[in-house]
């Protein structure tokens, strides 16, 4: 289910949506927006007329606590927005990203969607996303991360740093959040948290983005 946004504060679920199309089943340009919020997930009200889909796809580094790891791979998150009696709102679609390395260490690191997102931009910040960090290893649980079960998810906010090239987005960076301890991980946890020093606190993590933002209005999606 989408998860759907109005402003800053996030809305009620949206309605059962029809079967999204599978990426492989579309062909080239169209595969980009597989992860686009159906129409059936537009939340009540909406004209998908007046709507459209945006995928952002960026690559560029990642530190929390004592890992910094490169995100070589590109990060895509997918959402839908647009205004209903003149309100803005957004449905979320998804984030994908590959697991990556943490160098000279067993683990692997994933990023997950956190449940919560806000890419309303303003002159403060390009947007806020909740994100939750899987950890993955040999005798690792699969439950383990940082920000996720009982712990809160790490809450980014997101601020356009320099000049962006043409065709590009402003590199998103947030220097300030906090990194919580570990969850889900078992016997685990308390070396995994003293091993990465966590919690940690703001100042001590980062996330730089850089990327491309790709918009189709839903008129021209299957």
């Amino acid at each position: 289910m989408a998860a759907t946004a109005t402003m800053a504060t996030p809305a009620g679920p949206a309605t059962a949506a029809e079967p999204k199309p599978h990426a492989a089943e579309l062909r080239g340009e169209d595969a980009t927006f597989a992860d686009c919020p159906t129409r059936a997930e537009l939340p009540e009200g909406a004209d998908p007329a007046k709507w459209r889909c945006e995928v952002m796809s960026a690559t560029g580094s990642l530190t929390l606590g004592r890992i910094s790891v490169p995100l070589k791979k590109p990060v895509v998150i997918t959402h839908a927005e647009g205004r209903i009696g003149g309100e803005f709102h957004q449905v979320f679609g998804g984030l994908k990203a590959a697991p990556v390395r943490v160098p000279r260490t067993p683990l692997s690191l994933s990023l997950r969607y956190g449940g919560y997102f806000d890419f309303h931009t303003n002159e403060q910040r390009m947007g806020e996303l909740d994100l939750r960090f899987g950890l993955s290893a040999p005798g690792v649980p699969r439950s383990c991360s940082i920000g996720g079960g009982a712990r809160e998810a790490v809450h980014l906010i997101l601020k356009a740093v320099g000049e962006p090239e043409p065709g590009e987005m402003p590199e998103a960076v947030d220097t300030s959040f906090t990194a919580p301890r570990t969850s889900g991980c078992g016997a685990l946890g308390s070396v995994l948290d003293k091993a990465i020093d966590l919690p940690s606190p703001s100042g001590e993590n980062a996330i730089h983005l850089n990327g491309k933002r790709k918009i189709r209005a839903y008129a021209e999606l299957p």
